[in-house]
């Protein structure tokens, strides 16, 4: 049916229309031919095929050049963390992955990428409305780029978690096709859905335990449930008590050096004079007039209600170690009413010099963009700032959140070869929502097909990389061993 348009109405919508047509847009049916094309260029076995190149960077020299970037005294910790197991290793060693990856040939299908998907890296925290949900965890890493890299990093981590287990290599192989089917069928089923029922779909963790409920032996079902149990108990009011002490009547950060160092305790190491109880109020202001610009004014006005009331530096995870992160506490009606948010460094992603420079000006904008596009719900108070917080006196960008809310993990030292298959198909279900959030769910989905190709392939690779993993892991301990003895 043609509209009989009046010639100056026709000429408006004719503009409206070039501007909602965007050229470079594919239709879904186009996307799936698109994809299911890709298979000539690169098969879907290309994973398989990957070997170290012989120009290949010295991984140990890699993540020695990183260290140069943190806070020095912190160095030492990070080797500490990185040196306990290969897997401790390959969390830290995501830049080493990154440059091993970029080798690969890919379908060019880009993504918003977490940039960092290991198993470790997804977990448990609590949305906006206090239910429970599982998704990923951290985005330091986040851009633009590959979704292969993301599959490539979870499935390689479930191989190397599975070996620090102790599991058979049938048992990790198990796992790793677990992620990767979960990661396939999942992809697939976005693409057969519209475009808000793929946004908001979400993985609520009360469901969840409830599908697999039946199938879960009992050991791995009372395990799920205390690690729920725990998730759900960790919030700010057990972070104040676990991490604060009341001093003349005021509450302050307990010191725990060199993990926790209250801003006071750095002042003096640094030959200083610790600040005044108005200069630290001073500085909270501070870091957070350009803070609060980037929320929403709803929910600055609720931030607003909250005076600052201590900072200290408090070391995190494995390879964000020697970044410099920082806690706030903050109290609000009274003193019972206390909130803790994460004041933590973002740096360029491991994956821009590959990919190319992030558009953000602000690496914590990075972080806080890329996670609101990649989750479906996100904390409350995520913002960026940037600020001269630090002994070097220079600006350093930041990303804001609640240091704690229903933030939980599996304990993967625990864990047996069931749950491991579990969770590595819950990982993939979770890595494919975010890449159908932020790319061409249609393409992929086509690409991937409905045979086990892929996956098998992504097992082949887990395995050969693992053992790329461990020759690194020694050589890195190595490295350290002789750089302690100059």
């Amino acid at each position: 049916m043609s509209l009989n348009l009046k010639p100056q109405i026709r000429s408006h919508w004719t503009t409206i229309s070039e501007f909602l047509s965007k050229d470079d847009q594919r239709s879904a049916k186009e996307s799936k031919k698109y994809g299911k094309s890709l298979r000539k260029a690169v098969p879907r076995d290309v994973l398989s095929t990957w070997s170290a190149s012989p120009t290949r960077p010295d991984a140990a020299g890699l993540l020695f050049e990183q260290d140069k970037m943190r806070v020095q005294e912190l160095v030492p910790v990070r080797h500490e963390r990185m040196s306990v197991s290969a897997f401790t290793f390959y969390r830290g060693a995501a830049l080493v992955m990154a440059s091993d990856l970029s080798t690969i040939p890919t379908t060019g299908i880009e993504v918003q990428v977490c940039g960092d998907a290991h198993i470790s890296n997804f977990g448990l925290f609590f949305s906006p409305e206090r239910h429970t949900v599982f998704d990923i965890n951290d985005f330091d890493e986040t851009t633009r780029g590959p979704w292969e890299w993301d599959v490539a990093r979870l499935a390689a981590s479930v191989e190397i978690c599975g070996r620090d287990r102790g599991m058979s290599e049938k048992q990790r192989r198990k796992a790793v096709l677990a992620a990767g089917e979960g990661y396939r069928e999942a992809m697939r089923s976005f693409a057969q859905q519209g475009n808000l029922d793929v946004w908001y779909a979400h993985m609520d963790i009360d469901e969840l335990m409830s599908t697999l409920g039946e199938k879960m032996d009992k050991a791995s079902r009372k395990n799920a449930e205390k690690v729920l149990q725990k998730a759900k108990s960790k919030d700010s009011a057990r972070a104040i008590a676990k991490l604060t002490e009341v001093v003349d009547g005021q509450l302050r950060v307990r010191s725990d050096p060199p993990i926790i160092v209250p801003l006071r305790d750095l002042a003096e190491h640094a030959g200083k004079e610790a600040p005044s109880d108005l200069v630290m109020l001073k500085l909270v202001a501070r870091v957070f007039s350009k803070y609060r610009k980037t929320l929403p004014p709803e929910r600055a006005a609720l931030i607003d209600r909250y005076r600052g009331v201590d900072i200290a530096r408090k070391v995190v995870g494995v390879g964000s170690v020697g970044m410099r992160a920082w806690i706030v506490v903050l109290e609000g009606a009274d003193e019972h009413d206390c909130l803790v948010l994460q004041v933590k460094e973002a740096t360029d992603s491991v994956l821009e010099r590959f990919v190319g420079r992030a558009p953000q000006a602000n690496h914590g904008q990075r972080v806080v963009e890329g996670q609101h596009a990649m989750q479906t719900v996100s904390d409350l108070f995520l913002g960026w700032t940037s600020m001269p917080l630090g002994q070097d006196g220079m600006f350093h960008d930041y990303y804001v959140r609640q240091l704690w809310d229903g933030k939980g993990s599996i304990n993967l030292n625990i864990i047996n070869a069931k749950q491991l298959r579990y969770l590595s198909k819950a990982c993939g279900w979770t890595l494919a929502h975010a890449h159908a959030r932020t790319g061409d769910r249609f393409a992929i989905a086509s690409y991937l097909g409905k045979s086990d190709l892929f996956e098998q392939s992504l097992a082949q690779f887990a395995q050969t990389y693992a053992d790329q993993n461990e020759r690194d892991y020694q050589s890195f301990l190595a490295a350290l061993s002789n750089n302690a003895e100059q």
